[in-house]
């Protein structure tokens, strides 16, 4: 009888499972999985440093709606795809980490890289095991994808030692698992139902706040459809963003942080709120909500744990969104919602009043010292309509969330609650492996783009023709305004960068590269690099003294700058 290794056994269930392409640093302890991976065409997207292959993995799941799949090598593999899975683990992003580790025979006898990835990933991940027998491979991938995959979704990590993927069996004494996962999503009760409904036609200033979940659980359509139905204002969060066409549809107001932080407030807030799929957090408000502690509100979420987190709610139901939409749907067919004008009115007023306002500073700023913001408009301007943008930085890509208006969803990427600089580029790759008939463009700040820079060689080597756009203001750009306002000028300290010519490194890498110096020239580079066909890197000089209305609303400004010693004034 033919025997099979544990590596090929590994193959095969990323293939059941509908896997066709993971991310990846070699090692010598998982080489029969990448071996296995070619035999069954499974391509590889192998990187130059393992955060950059986990943050693929992270990207492809969110904008697929699939779990990403990112191999590592034992020892420092593991412990430098951390952040990545602590990024995911955060953002409830479904991935399969893979991780090698020395043999299980070999256990304290000090091997090449010994390493316990199981206790070291148990805070940032769902659900991790160790795997001690070859057949057993099989039911172990299951219980992983099925972990990663239901209830709210998130990153789980399966540690296979290198003596138990290379150990054989017969093949024909190895079983595969058929079916291991709910056929079903959890839907809302009747009761349930009827009594959102009913608080929401009672509203007169409702909002909808839709969440990732929104997205995940593929009910753009289905937002759309309830929204204009009840005629309720929706504002949504990161990759559900375009829902419903921003800066087209008269029912969309943007994003939690921009909605949140600039007009809403002003408008007296919503007196009840459906959360769908997100989470009273970071933007969502958290402790400072833009939400009126006396608002209404419904909570929808796939997990129960999370209905009622860090404030109370009104009505909790546990259900996956689209599941709750099409209930929501139906049974509101027969009702009417009025009363809605004024409010919808007062938004359209503010978030109006809030895009002019940052267009006129930005358009009169110099031509030759760029303002971020008019760097974020073009960048908008330009791809907004089709392609997918990924920000990535402190202050820039608040710019960015401030600017971009996504026609659909699943088009913008953004940063999550880990705050996680450097998945700019990584992210980008995902989406256009992913997506490979579709424009992608990066935006990063001069901070962010060294940090997995070296991925510029990735994007050339697998021919990922992203365009990279360099927000360079010489900084690292929030915290160095975060400085200026808390201490003052004279107390910056740590947070300055040179006037780097990115594009010329990047251009060692095999890269078309772009310097821009003055706005009117943005555009016409950013044409050039995506007619040049291959991976770009457009670095541009923008005003270093600019600062984040984000910077400036939640910087303290009781701390009084510090006193300059005598011998530095």
């Amino acid at each position: 009888m033919a025997t099979v290794d544990g590596g090929e056994l590994v193959g095969r269930m990323l293939v059941r499972e509908g896997v066709k392409q993971v991310y990846a640093l070699h090692g010598g302890h998982i080489d029969t999985i990448f071996q296995a991976c070619v035999d069954q065409g499974i391509k590889i997207y192998d990187t130059r440093h393992e955060q950059a292959a986990g943050h693929m993995a992270d990207a492809y799941a969110r904008l697929t709606g699939r779990p990403g799949v990112v191999l590592v090598t034992a020892g420092p593999g593991v412990t430098d795809v951390v952040t990545a899975v602590a990024n995911a683990h955060l953002d409830a992003v479904p991935m399969v980490v893979l991780g090698g580790r020395h043999p299980l025979a070999e256990e304290e006898m000090m091997p090449l890289q010994e390493l316990h990835g199981v206790a070291l990933m148990q805070s940032i991940t769902k659900w991790v095991r160790l795997v001690r027998d070859v057949k057993r491979i099989p039911e172990y991938m299951a219980m992983a994808f099925r972990a990663a995959t239901t209830g709210r979704p998130g990153p789980v990590f399966l540690e296979l030692p290198v003596d138990v993927l290379t150990a054989e069996v017969d093949d024909g004494s190895v079983v595969f698992p058929q079916v291991y996962r709910p056929q079903q999503a959890p839907a809302p009760s009747p009761e349930a139902v009827e009594m959102a409904l009913a608080l929401l036609a009672q509203a007169e200033r409702p909002l909808i706040m839709a969440g990732r979940g929104v997205w995940l659980a593929g009910a753009a359509a289905e937002l759309r459809e309830f929204a204009e139905l009840t005629q309720t204002p929706v504002i949504a969060n990161g990759i559900t963003r375009g829902a419903l066409p921003e800066d087209e549809h008269p029912l969309c107001f943007g994003s939690f942080g921009t909605a949140g932080s600039t007009f809403l407030p002003a408008t007296g807030g919503p007196d009840l709120v459906l959360l769908l799929g997100g989470r009273f957090g970071l933007f969502t408000g958290g402790l400072n909500s833009f939400v009126p502690a006396q608002a209404t509100i419904i909570q929808v979420d796939v997990l129960g744990e999370e209905i009622g987190r860090s404030r109370d709610v009104h009505l909790g139901i546990v259900a996956d969104c689209r599941e709750a939409l099409r209930a929501f749907i139906a049974a509101a067919q027969n009702q009417t919602f009025e009363g809605r004008r004024e409010w919808i009115a007062a938004l359209s007023r503010g978030q109006a009043a809030f895009r002019s306002g940052f267009q006129q500073v930005a358009m009169s700023a110099s031509e030759e010292c760029i303002h971020p913001y008019r760097l974020a408009y073009e960048v908008n301007r330009y791809l907004g309509g089709d392609g997918i943008i990924v920000a990535d930085g402190g202050e820039t890509s608040i710019w960015m969330e401030l600017a971009v208006t996504p026609k659909r969803a699943g088009s913008y990427l953004f940063h999550g609650y880990l705050g996680c600089l450097g998945t700019g580029i990584p992210f980008g790759l995902a989406a256009k492996a992913a997506f490979p008939e579709r424009r992608v463009l990066v935006i990063t700040g001069d901070g962010s783009v060294g940090l997995n820079f070296a991925e510029f060689d990735t994007a050339v080597r697998h021919r990922l023709p992203i365009v990279v756009v360099i927000n360079n203001d010489q900084a690292w750009g929030m915290c160095k305004h975060e400085q200026v306002v808390r201490y003052g000028e004279q107390r910056v300290v740590a947070t300055e960068l040179g006037p780097t010519r990115y594009e010329k490194a990047a251009e060692g890498f095999g890269v078309h590269a772009e310097f821009v110096t003055r706005a009117a020239d943005i555009v016409p580079a950013l044409e050039r690099a995506f007619a040049s066909g291959r991976p770009a890197c457009v670095n541009v000089m923008t005003d270093p003294a600019v600062i984040s209305p984000m910077v400036l609303a939640t910087t303290s400004p009781a701390a009084r700058p510090r006193p300059v010693p005598q011998d530095l004034r």
